[in-house]
């Protein structure tokens, strides 16, 4: 990850800084972090997963979100933008503004070589913060793998990973299932995804 300036920013003044902004950028802490383009592999794998879940969960209680609604963290002082969230209930919104969400009970993310250590460590340190936080997938981008994390208890999460085509995950906490088949549609493993590349801070 590279600090665009050392300049410590207010989280007002990157809420203003990116109503404008051609590009996403994270927010930690009083640092501002351009996010890069996704790969190709990145964009197929949340898409799939995207569009899935939004018909899954027509005229029911569960709201799926994708990579462009933000999210805050306010113990970590955090705005970023998960691949997907999926909210139970009503959505909350911070500040009454619509373009920040509050209470995802599930976050996936799509894994880039230069954020997987982030997105296992730190960022899930970070996501384990909201309350609501019930369960996270990350999902492999360069080949057929799937690690799921289940809350089981304070403090306590379950982990089962999937790396067979013809298995299907089903999430834990919403009623929700899809085959790896359909999230790895279209993915092609062959084309490697470049060195350095940040699929945004994700």
């Amino acid at each position: 990850m590279q600090v665009t300036q050392q300049k410590d920013y207010t989280p007002e003044e990157y809420l203003a800084l990116e109503e404008t902004a051609e590009y996403k950028s994270e927010y930690i802490d009083g640092q501002i972090i351009p996010m890069a383009g996704g790969t190709a592999n990145h964009n197929r794998i949340a898409g799939n997963f995207y569009a899935v879940m939004n018909f899954a969960f027509r005229q029911k209680e569960y709201e799926v979100f994708n990579s462009d609604m933000r999210l805050w963290l306010p113990q970590k002082r955090i705005y970023t933008y998960p691949d997907a969230m999926i909210i139970v209930g009503e959505s909350e919104f911070y500040n009454n503004r619509t373009d920040i969400i509050t209470n995802p009970q599930v976050i996936i993310e799509v894994l880039s070589k230069s954020t997987k250590g982030y997105d296992r460590e730190d960022k899930f340190q970070a996501y384990r913060t909201i309350p609501s936080f019930q369960e996270y997938l990350l999902i492999d981008q360069t080949r057929i793998h799937v690690e799921q994390f289940s809350k089981t208890g304070k403090k306590q999460w379950n982990l089962r990973e999937y790396d067979e085509e013809d298995e299907a995950i089903a999430l834990v906490t919403v009623p929700f299932e899809i085959t790896l088949q359909d999230l790895y549609d279209k993915v092609n493993f062959e084309v490697a995804e470049p060195e350095g590349k940040i699929d945004g801070v994700d």
